[in-house]
């Protein structure tokens, strides 16, 4: 397994600028989903448990 990186920083009570190796994408929450610049949504199920689509 190689080396990741990945450095988040908060822009406001529900938004995020992510930073990583492969580029940089913001984050937008609403309740239990998160949007993010890239397309991908995130929908969380339980406590440490969640659905990427």
């Amino acid at each position: 397994m190689g080396l990741s990186f990945r450095k988040t920083m908060k822009l406001g009570k529900k938004t995020r600028l992510n930073v990583s190796k492969s580029g940089i994408s913001a984050s937008r929450k609403a309740g239990p989903i998160t949007v993010n610049s890239r397309g991908r949504v995130t929908i969380r199920l339980g406590k440490g448990i969640s659905w990427r689509l």
